[in-house]
């Protein structure tokens, strides 16, 4: 995997980057990557293959309606790993496995994701309208997932972990989605990582640092 650069990105990386909205601050991400192995990729993804065979080695006897039944797929098997492969890009440091990965991950429609962007991402449309002359943040980030990966050919999935199984948990998060738009013909998948923070928490979260800080400074103090 390696990661791409494109200028259509900049543009909606620069206004999701810390979108303060008051009581609220919208944080998101977009990024390329190419599904061409590098590096440690090649035996990362081995690793990862035999997992899943091994897993569909112990569920041979497992009735049809299984999660095994995807995986039996070489096509799907294969998507799952680059998916994998791409989680572990955006988060080094967490150790995934493929079949533990592979219960969040849900298969998604154009439709059904923008019925999520609109419902979630109100407040952030008016800011971007208000800011860009009028036009529509979903139409520009449409625009930009096109020109990257051709959306009319592109699978989308969301990752929704558990939060024991979150890799980057956000404090103070009020919601969180992470998308996957993989264009198999391309072997290029654009990750689109956002999430809500309260304010109200984060601050008061800094606060507590603060003071905590301070009692330290006295307890130095009296020690003396």
């Amino acid at each position: 995997m390696k990661f791409l650069e494109y200028t259509p990105l900049d543009r909606l990386n620069d206004f999701f980057s810390h979108l303060n909205l008051g009581e609220r601050t919208i944080k998101g991400c977009l990024e390329a990557y190419s599904c061409k192995h590098t590096g440690l990729d090649k035996k990362l993804s081995l690793s990862l293959e035999n997992e899943i065979l091994d897993y569909l080695g112990k569920s041979a006897d497992t009735d049809s309606s299984s999660p095994a039944e995807f995986l039996l797929s070489r096509s799907s098997r294969k998507t799952l790993i680059y998916l994998v492969l791409t989680l572990y890009h955006l988060y080094p440091d967490y150790d995934f496995s493929a079949i533990n990965a592979h219960q969040f991950f849900t298969e998604e429609t154009w439709d059904s994701f923008k019925q999520i962007f609109d419902t979630y991402m109100v407040e952030a449309s008016k800011e971007w309208t208000e800011t860009n002359e009028g036009s529509s943040l979903l139409d520009t980030l449409y625009k930009a997932l096109d020109e990257v990966v051709g959306l009319a050919e592109c699978e989308i999935y969301g990752y929704n972990p558990d939060p024991d199984a979150d890799p980057f948990p956000e404090r103070g998060a009020v919601w969180s989605f992470n998308f996957f738009f993989y264009n198999r013909k391309l072997k290029r998948v654009v990750t689109f990582r956002i999430c809500c923070l309260s304010n109200l928490v984060t601050d008061g979260f800094i606060m507590d640092e603060l003071r905590y800080e301070e009692d330290g400074e006295i307890f130095d103090v009296m020690d003396m």
